[in-house]
């Protein structure tokens, strides 16, 4: 094979001419000198190509934060159009029928966090009270887990060697624990809102902000405005999924498989788990993400179920970041309190759990998980169960009639 390096075409039976012989300045690039490499070029790409994949997530994260504000910026004025027939609806007429709208909701869009910025969005448009905006973010809670379960389910017909208990077994815990843990949450949470121990948290963005937002959004606002206003308020929703789209290209990607391939002691002690959970969770903004990831690990075999409760408690917790982040857009002092009072009652009964019950509770959680697997009629009873009793919710409105305001 031919030098590469090599310009010249000379036969290898031709004898060299002294004309093509003598010293020439080479068209091409000198040897490599002293301290350099040939591994410089492909480094070299290496590096641009890094700088390429920068700019590129730098692009993503400015478009998903242009969507993300646009769509909160929305579904609040579509909320003030759908106010006065939401108000009427009997679908929407007490605390109990927002908890299973935002509980099927999440279930619909496979994610709770753009339900629980439609539910704070709705509070300050002025479609929905303090209580029917409490229930209704706990609602998207309770049904942000069930993408665990269904990529159990998928993990299970695509891994058909494997344990195809331990993959649905993790959707199962997952809704599961989020229930016992948010349940009462959800009591304490309100009990805090409504005591007025958060009344001196007026935590929302700066007027310079607001002002920020009005300027760079308010020509993508007011031109969609003109758009009739029960539109607003779905097409925010729709807005708000893409922009997690986008930014879901630009926070760390979790591979169940590879980062649970050396698995070390800690996976085993309670409280590094419950801090993994709560890192994770920030970090990708989304318990969907933070908790499906465990799918291959416990189908795997790299972590048990019960293993992954204080995971599970943490990424439950944190994954209201986001959440909190649209209340302070949509500046709404209230909207603050009420995420903050579900943050805090979260935390409070997983920390109980975790100090003071983690054995019985593990205990527990882990019978009705092996109880609930350990047939495929109970299974499809347990599934039956987690669309049945939020539709019971969400029509409480039609057959007892307003409860509360």
């Amino acid at each position: 094979m031919p030098d590469p390096l090599d310009d010249t075409d000379v036969p290898n039976d031709t004898p060299p001419d002294p004309e093509t012989t003598r010293p020439s300045v080479s068209p091409v690039a000198p040897s490599p000198g002293p301290g350099s490499s040939v591994a410089a070029v492909p480094a070299e790409r290496a590096a641009g190509r890094d700088r390429v994949a920068l700019v590129g997530k730098l692009a993503f994260f400015v478009v998903a934060l242009f969507l993300f504000v646009l769509a909160i910026q929305l579904m609040k004025e579509g909320a003030k159009a759908l106010a006065p027939a939401l108000t009427d609806s009997p679908l929407f007429s007490n605390a109990f029928s927002t908890l299973g709208a935002g509980w099927l909701g999440a279930y619909v869009v496979l994610s709770g966090s753009p339900i629980a910025a439609v539910s704070l969005s709705l509070f300050v448009g002025g479609a929905a009270t303090r209580l029917q905006t409490f229930t209704m973010l706990s609602g998207s809670r309770l049904g942000a887990a069930f993408v665990v379960l269904l990529v159990g389910f998928l993990y299970a017909l695509r891994n058909r060697g494997r344990n195809r208990s331990e993959s649905i077994g993790m959707g199962v815990l997952a809704l599961s624990l989020t229930a016992i843990v948010y349940v009462p949450g959800m009591l304490i949470g309100y009990g805090i809102l409504k005591a007025g121990a958060l009344d001196g948290i007026r935590w929302h963005a700066s007027d310079g902000v607001l002002s920020l937002v009005d300027y760079i959004w308010g020509p993508a606002l007011t031109l969609l405005k003109q758009l009739p206003g029960g539109t607003l308020l779905p097409l925010g929703l729709a807005i708000i999924l893409v922009s997690f789209r986008f930014l879901d290209r630009v926070l760390p990607q979790l591979d169940g498989e590879r980062h649970g391939s050396a698995r070390v002691e800690w996976l085993k002690r309670p409280w590094p788990m419950f801090l993994m959970g709560c890192l994770v969770a920030a970090l990708t903004l989304s318990v969907s993400v933070a908790l499906t990831v465990l799918v291959p690990l416990a189908s795997r075999g790299y972590i048990r179920r019960e293993e992954s409760i204080p995971y599970i408690m943490g990424a439950n917790i944190t994954t209201l970041a986001d959440t909190l982040v649209a209340a302070m857009v949509l500046g709404n002092a209230v909207a603050v309190q009420i995420v903050l009072a579900e943050a805090i009652a979260v935390s409070l009964v997983s920390l109980v759990y975790l100090a003071v019950l983690y054995g019985p509770m593990k205990r527990g959680i882990m019978r009705l998980d092996e109880w609930v697997v350990g047939s495929g009629r109970r299974l499809w009873l347990f599934v039956a169960v987690l669309f049945v009793l939020p539709a019971v919710f969400l029509t409480s409105g039609i057959w007892i009639g307003p409860i509360t305001g």
